[in-house]
């Protein structure tokens, strides 16, 4: 039987983002499964898994906005940025001051530039930058634009501080905590990281490998997913009756009012509120097109 819906998994220190995907495509014999936003192995927390065609939101999951509590300790910076990896700096924090973290944390809010850490999955030419690295190849990764919407100093018990990050899509921790060291003077280095949030789910209701495993040993597992939608309930929802049903599905596009729209995506659910459909606007011709046409 084919399994549709998404997973909300606590993702244990250690794992890869892929090592839970693999695990879980086994344990539930699912063949379509994919996480949405990469996860190191030292950090822990919200992972979405999506199963069968809940595969074909991930996209919608990645670029969704996230919250991290991220763990820094100052003086010291590293070339991976997290605690992993080799010491190329060392500095003395001893001076710092708690206002200093907070007014070097104003540059980091809003619109910036960062460039990404050499030790990442990104790729050039075809292989990814931590293969590059690990041959000593040398490259320069290129700053990219990121979207940082919030950061609170939560603790300040130096050389460790804690801060709340809320962000968008690409944005690296690791490349955060080692530009704040540098803005500090005395270098820094990612010590640990939760993820608490991915778009609509949350770590508060995130689950456990383990009971995931005795979920399924027990047959017990349907009511742990969530339905596919579950990442698109912030956009419009449009009801169709049977006849625009059955253009959606014949992937014909149809007016649905409200014009223009507040997004630039819908919902669309049948007279009998199965999901059905995600509707994307096309402005020149004022109608909805079917983008993603999920089977009955």
């Amino acid at each position: 039987m084919s399994i549709d819906g998404i997973l909300n998994i606590n993702k244990p220190e250690g794992k890869t983002s892929s090592n839970v995907t693999a695990w879980l495509r086994r344990m539930a014999g699912e063949k379509h499964v994919g996480h949405a936003g990469t996860l190191d192995p030292i950090a822990t927390g919200v992972l979405p898994i999506c199963f069968g065609q809940g595969t074909r939101v991930v996209q919608f999951l990645t670029d969704s906005s996230k919250t991290y509590l991220v763990q820094i300790e100052l003086g010291m910076a590293t070339d991976t940025y997290d605690r992993e990896g080799e010491i190329i700096q060392r500095g003395d924090p001893s001076a710092v001051t708690a206002a200093q973290i907070q007014r070097a944390l104003t540059a980091f809010q809003g619109t910036i530039e960062q460039v990404p850490p050499i030790y990442s999955a990104l790729k050039h030419h075809g292989r990814r930058y931590y293969e590059l690295a690990r041959a000593g190849i040398p490259i320069t990764p290129k700053s990219r634009q990121v979207n940082i919407t919030s950061l609170e100093l939560i603790n300040c018990q130096l050389p460790l501080i804690t801060i709340k990050v809320e962000c968008g899509r690409g944005t690296y921790m690791r490349s955060l905590a080692h530009d704040l060291g540098q803005c500090l003077g005395c270098g820094a280095y990612l010590k640990n990281l939760i993820r608490l949030r991915c778009g609509p789910f949350h770590i508060k209701d995130a689950l456990s490998l383990s009971q995931i495993k005795d979920a399924f040993q027990q047959d017990n597992w349907e009511g742990l997913f969530h339905p596919v939608d579950s990442p698109l309930l912030s956009w419009r929802a449009a009801i169709v009756d049977e006849t625009k049903e059955l253009a959606i599905r014949n992937g014909r596009s149809l007016p649905l009012g409200e014009e223009p729209p507040p997004s630039k995506y819908c919902r669309a659910y049948g007279p009998d509120g199965q999901f059905i459909a995600l509707l994307r606007f096309i402005s020149e011709k004022k109608l909805w097109h079917p983008e993603k046409v999920f089977p009955l």
